[in-house]
């Protein structure tokens, strides 16, 4: 009796582990990598996304976030969405000219009015053509998030395009950036993330540009001290889709992924705009110097960046601008 007993139960565990590993295999797990740190707003629309997907799935979709760079530095993420290895990644938008050049145009300075003028123009028909672009390169485009506006931070105070003058300042690889800096007369070295922190501490650059969300998650304060507020580019980061990946999901997990997508942008826009302003805040408490600054030098030296980047769509350009008025 006893030994029937024991085969019964050891029977009906196996049933139990048999339907623990169906159950397992069932789950659809997507692998999400950011450049940024747990405090940037990306990494936390990514946890808003997170939890939509699980809630409009019923828990059978599971994203699994990798932030700060550990699925690779950002042009790695683009290239793993590509061949598969990547699930989804969101990144700015310098590593992704290599793929889809026209996105240069959101990267024009001093392109956009404010913030209402990139929603309009990113949310709206530009956005979801610029997004398409991306598709016969095998990355899905779901949505616009918010890195922020782009400002200096350098050595010297900078009050001026002279004061840019022949400093060695990091930018993205981003020709369209390049090209804005050289013409401001600075030095513009494209340079991987990962290593400008310790290039600035070594002064091997001199300056390098981002948002304030960059700047303080990063520590900046700690090799830099001037904070020069140009708000030359807005950054967005892309959130981005394996196609690969993609074209293996149920129906139904990928209308929840896009709509979770859509859903999480607003959320993350509003932790961009609230943390700018405290962080901002937080860098002057740790003895960096913030300064306004005119802009209208900058926007003069830079003004013919437009007419000469390469992969610029003229008409799109002027729905951009139009957009604005």
């Amino acid at each position: 009796m006893k030994r029937t007993l024991s085969l019964l139960s050891g029977l009906l565990l196996s049933a139990l582990a048999g339907a623990g590993i169906a159950q397992a295999a069932d789950e659809i797990v997507i692998r999400a990598g950011h450049g940024t740190q747990t405090a940037h707003p990306s990494h936390l629309g990514l946890v808003k996304f997170q939890e939509l997907v699980a809630a409009k799935t019923n828990g059978k979709a599971k994203v699994q976030i990798y932030p700060d760079r550990q699925l690779g530095e950002e042009r790695e993420m683009v290239e793993g969405l590509q061949l598969g290895s990547v699930d989804m990644a969101v990144i700015s938008t310098g590593p992704l000219l290599a793929f889809a050049p026209q996105i240069g145009v959101i990267d024009l300075p001093f392109l956009f009015k404010d913030s209402a003028h990139v929603y309009k123009v990113l949310d709206g028909e530009v956005g979801k053509s610029l997004l398409a672009k991306l598709e016969p390169k095998g990355i899905v485009g779901l949505a616009w998030w918010e890195n922020g506006w782009r400002h200096l931070t350098t050595n010297k105070p900078v009050a001026g395009p002279d004061d840019l003058k022949g400093m060695k300042l990091r930018t993205m690889q981003n020709p369209v950036h390049i090209a804005a800096f050289k013409e401001l007369g600075a030095s513009p070295i494209p340079m991987a993330w990962g290593e400008v922190f310790t290039s600035l501490g070594q002064k091997v650059i001199d300056a390098q540009e981002n948002p304030i969300t960059i700047i303080y998650t990063n520590s900046l304060w700690e090799v830099q001290k001037n904070v020069t507020l140009t708000g030359h580019v807005y950054g967005p980061h892309v959130v981005m889709f394996s196609k690969a990946k993609w074209d293996t999901l149920p129906a139904d997990v990928k209308t929840a992924v896009q709509q979770a997508a859509t859903e999480a942008t607003t959320y993350q826009r509003e932790q961009s705009a609230r943390l700018e302003a405290e962080q901002m805040e937080k860098l002057r408490a740790h003895g960096m110097t913030v300064s306004k600054v005119d802009t209208t030098a900058f926007r003069n030296a830079t003004a013919k960046v437009a007419e000469t980047a390469k992969n610029i769509d003229p008409a799109m350009l002027a729905a951009i601008r139009d957009a604005g008025k």
